[in-house]
């Protein structure tokens, strides 16, 4: 035990990542699975997120949350299909590339996913991947919480939900979520 002690106490913690806090993604209550540090190299990949809709947990539902609401073998079956993507800030939109091939959930499909890049005043840059439904082009202006675009299941992906990248310059930012805005974005029940 005290050999245990000792190797905490003389543990340095790890330095804080940087991040930058953006508009919540969805309208609707959802999850993500983050990319630790080390696992992608890629700017808009390193320290990325992939996240999904949450439902079930309304009135009515099942009492806990889920992706899907059966078994998801379609992508209809996602609560986040189709739903609508908002805007991280208030910046303008550097780049869209478009991918109009819609995988099967399981089934990973092929290069480009279809994607958005967001630029701010200050230099960050947010990339989302598997959009669909695109409804802004380079140049526009979009403020934070704007719809831009749709879930969609595009590219090398798996399942509806949209990865979000973030950087400035050279580093990798950590993404983190405007906790008041999503508070007051909320269906509350």
């Amino acid at each position: 035990m005290l050999a245990l002690l000792a190797l905490l106490q003389t543990t340095q913690p790890a330095p804080d990542l940087p991040g930058v806090a953006l508009h919540p993604l969805y309208r609707a209550p959802f999850a993500c699975i983050e990319h630790p540090a080390g696992q992608a190299t890629f700017l808009g990949d390193a320290l990325g997120t992939d996240c999904m809709v949450t439902g079930g947990g309304e009135p009515g539902g099942p009492g806990f949350t889920s992706f899907y609401r059966t078994d998801g073998r379609a992508n209809a079956d996602w609560y986040g299909w189709g739903a609508e993507v908002l805007a991280p800030f208030d910046g303008v939109v550097e780049r869209v590339v478009a991918n109009g091939q819609v995988n099967t959930p399981g089934t990973v499909g092929r290069p480009p996913a279809a994607m958005i890049l967001f630029r701010r005043a200050d230099g960050t840059n947010v990339l989302y991947a598997h959009v669909a439904d695109v409804t802004v082009a380079a140049g526009d202006s979009v403020r934070a919480g704007q719809p831009v675009a749709r879930v969609g299941n595009n590219g090398i992906s798996r399942l509806p939900h949209i990865h979000v990248g973030a950087y400035r310059g050279a580093a990798a930012l950590q993404v983190r979520w405007d906790l008041r805005a999503m508070g007051r974005g909320y269906v509350h029940f």
